[in-house]
């Protein structure tokens, strides 16, 4: 079970592409899993390493048992020494207290090294879960929640349970046992030293309570408005020229500074929280200290016990000190760290079988590579980009999809991609064959150049490609001249603070990537529309080599994509109003004669 925090403050609005609108709300943030499905998701992290979280665990119970003997040689010297007894007794107990703290010391910094290495890989586990969620979200659900929710989740809150995992769960671990064995100590020496004892619990108890009770929703609070802070402060950055454009810089700073301030105001709680609770914790040290020193002098008074023993439960007690504290204290870490584990839970549960999953349909459907029923899509409240879309693309076939800016085409091709989900309808692909590449591959205007190595960045396509295969496929998109004539050759450095490759080049080497990807359905969203006019025609023909043979929807920048394309669908305010072939539609006195004439410059026909 999620549920999904909003925050009410109105965003910066988005800058839209032909058929995107701005979501409505920014506070759309991603979920957070409720306490159930944190513990749930911690053993299901831990359950492959329990046996060696048993291992460790009988390490840290065998130190802390070892070291609880300190205490009793410790009164035993006390004894003697009262008891006038020689100094050769006196030394070899003090040895004895130097032998157990050296093996209390080894076996503990085993114990814990083997826990923290059972946390650090329960973390790694974590980690790959939530990237490879996080990579497998509809881009809509980001936009949704907004970059800067996604950033906290992957920066503050990553950070703060690795630090609970790498110190905060072996102290509490070794705080707990200690507590736990020193109490069963008091009760050896004298069961009314353990009652003495406990009366520090009560406020103790009340004290956590307290600080629990409050600092759960605190904290949850605190991340929800990080992540609302570091939204606001990228869409403002982000936006900066439109800003300035329209001197709005006044009341974006102004949004900036509220959530700031929100954040701010979080924060300073926490610290009265934290004050207080270590307020608390002192009176508790001194409400049990005394009782137990008050119960060792009326013990020995009456000759019920020796004062080495008394010594020994007036250490065993101050003993506690630290630990109680430690495990006390840590709550403010496993508080903070809980609630980061909750956002980190919240995504990798996001799922459910994205729209396009295979259906596994029989041998019969082989020829139909994917079939769009009655899909729509609006984003956020604002009016529906997409209405009840049906679409088929057969094996080999190239379908090209033009209209009007903001008629839906990009939208389309996303949710096609398997980028984005539908609002509604469903998205179905034929079945995989073993081995073969991913369901679909996107290339559009919006890419990316990844800083490192030339070949690294081909690889994302097919990370097990090796030089003949890259080479093959900078050649069937026409790249492989300027690709040899890099400085390094394919071993040249691009991307940021790499060798800059301009807009041809870069889009060439996004359709290398889909070559080497393979994929059952390419996806071109105008990708050529960022190049010149020369520029364009050099994009044509790669992508026009790189589509050959392959099953194709191509958002067609420049009508000359649709005339040698199998068949033209195109849509107008969201709806498919006319498909077919390009001669049929050219001649059939409708919407694609109309855009085909303004296009070509010739009249369109008279007709239906």
């Amino acid at each position: 079970m999620t549920t999904t925090p909003r925050i009410d403050e109105q965003p910066l609005k988005r800058s839209a592409d032909d058929d995107r609108a701005a979501p409505d709300a920014p506070g759309d943030l991603l979920p957070v899993a409720d306490a159930r499905r944190t513990r749930a998701a911690a053993w299901e992290l831990l359950r492959p390493d329990r046996y060696a979280a048993l291992r460790a665990g009988a390490l840290l119970v065998a130190a802390t048992a070892v070291g609880l003997l300190t205490q009793p040689l410790i009164g035993r010297i006390v004894d003697l020494v009262a008891d006038r007894r020689s100094a050769q007794d006196v030394l070899l107990t003090a040895g004895l207290v130097a032998l157990v703290a050296l093996a209390q010391g080894a076996a503990t910094a085993l114990g814990l090294a083997l826990l923290g290495r059972l946390g650090e890989t329960a973390l790694a586990r974590l980690r790959e879960r939530f990237v490879q969620r996080a990579l497998a979200l509809p881009a809509d659900r980001l936009e949704r929640a907004g970059a800067g929710d996604l950033t906290a989740r992957v920066t503050t809150d990553v950070a703060r349970v690795s630090e609970a995992v790498g110190s905060a769960l072996p102290e509490l671990v070794r705080s707990g046992l200690t507590i736990v064995l020193t109490l069963g100590a008091l009760l050896l020496l004298d069961p009314r030293f353990l009652l003495a004892a406990l009366l520090a619990a009560p406020v103790q108890f009340l004290t956590a309570r307290w600080y629990v009770r409050r600092a759960v929703p605190l904290y949850a609070a605190q991340r929800v408005a990080d992540g609302s802070q570091q939204q606001q402060l990228l869409e403002t950055l982000g936006g900066a020229d439109t800003v300035r454009a329209y001197r709005l810089e006044k009341a974006h700073t102004a949004h900036v500074a509220r959530r700031s301030l929100a954040a701010v105001a979080l924060n300073l709680r926490g610290t009265r929280l934290v004050l207080g609770f270590y307020g608390r914790l002192h009176i508790a040290e001194y409400i049990g200290l005394i009782a137990v020193l008050y119960a060792g002098f009326v013990l020995v008074r009456a000759d019920a016990v020796s004062i080495g023993t008394a010594t020994a439960a007036a250490l065993y007690f101050h003993n506690l000190f630290g630990p109680v504290n430690a495990a006390l204290v840590l709550l403010d870490d496993a508080q903070s760290a809980t609630a980061g584990l909750a956002r980190l839970v919240g995504v990798t549960d996001l799922g459910g079988a994205p729209a396009g999953a295979d259906t596994g349909r029989d041998e019969s459907w082989q020829a139909t590579v994917l079939d769009v029923d009655r899909v729509g899509h609006s984003y956020g409240s604002g009016r529906p980009v997409l209405t009840d879309i049906s679409l088929t693309l057969r094996r080999g076939e190239h379908v090209a999809l033009v209209g009007a800016s903001g008629a839906g085409k990009s939208t389309l091709a996303r949710i096609v991609a398997g980028v984005q989900d539908p609002t509604h309808g469903t998205v179905t692909r034929a079945p995989a064959q073993p081995g073969a590449g991913p369901p679909a591959v996107l290339v559009s205007q919006e890419l990316h150049v990844f800083a490192g190595p030339l070949t690294d960045d081909l690889r994302l396509g097919r990370p097990d490609a090796d030089d003949a295969a890259l080479r093959a496929a900078l050649s069937e998109v026409g790249a492989l001249d300027w690709a040899l004539a890099l400085p390094d050759g394919l071993d040249t450095v691009v991307g940021d603070g790499g060798h800059p490759l301009d807009a041809v080049q870069a889009q060439q080497l996004a359709l290398a990537r889909l070559v080497l990807a393979d994929p059952a359905v390419a996806v071109l969203d105008e990708a050529t529309a960022e190049a010149g006019s020369a520029g364009a025609r050099v994009l044509e023909r790669s992508a026009r080599d790189a589509l050959r043979g392959r099953t194709a929807l191509i958002v067609a920048h420049r009508l000359t994509q649709a005339v040698t394309a199998d068949r033209v669908v195109v849509l107008e305010r969201g709806r498919v109003v006319e498909s077919g072939p390009h001669e049929d539609l050219a001649h059939a006195g409708g919407r694609y004669a109309e855009l085909w004439a303004a296009w070509s410059g010739e009249r369109p026909a008279e007709g239906a």
